[in-house]
């Protein structure tokens, strides 16, 4: 069992990932590595409010643990999906920007668990503000099964070709262990 964070100020971590139920088993594991992980850290977590895939599976288990939770979903996607249970947070936005402003505003940190096109989004926005100094927040993609591979291979290539400046590797760091991408996070809010 993971050690409890002493109660200071609750910490937020912001975790982007997907909402599809037919990925493979092997992503819903990890999803509830780090839901689990989160409530035993005393973290609360923020992510996009749906109740299935791995959201549905983060936030399942981190409430299922104790831990706090809040749900940021657009109207339109409510509209569409089951949202998280009532029983937490949950904040319904007009649209995706505000989504993610609030997103931004409201963690400490973010985790890019696998996920589709919405993930892939957030993340390059994410890191794209910490790039242009929006914010200095630890951004970790927790790399479950290589999944990540492609896309760092691809920033290598931007570094490589010099389309990105090598300082920029410091934006994010990339694990695929869960105690490691919490050991980042504490060393980073320190």
């Amino acid at each position: 069992m993971t050690k409890k964070i002493p109660a200071q100020a609750p910490k937020t971590i912001c975790v982007f990932c997907s909402s599809s139920d037919a990925v493979d088993p092997q992503y819903f594991k990890a999803a509830k590595k780090l839901g689990e992980a989160i409530a035993e850290r005393n973290y609360t977590l923020v992510y996009g409010g749906s109740n299935i895939g791995l959201m549905g599976e983060l936030a399942r288990t981190a409430a299922g643990k104790g831990g706090r939770v809040i749900g940021i979903i657009p109207k339109l996607i409510k509209n569409m999906v089951p949202a998280l249970d009532a029983k937490h947070k949950l904040i319904v936005t007009e649209d995706l920007r505000h989504r993610k402003t609030l997103m931004e505003a409201e963690s400490d940190a973010f985790v890019a668990l696998p996920g589709g096109f919405g993930t892939l989004e957030e993340l390059m926005e994410i890191l794209t503000l910490k790039q242009l100094k929006y914010h200095s927040k630890p951004i970790v993609l927790l790399n479950t099964r290589g999944f990540y591979d492609p896309l760092i291979h691809l920033f290598e290539e931007f570094f490589k070709k010099k389309f990105a400046k090598h300082k920029y590797r410091e934006l994010y760091y990339v694990t695929k262990s869960v105690d490691d991408l919490f050991s980042h996070i504490e060393n980073t809010l320190k």
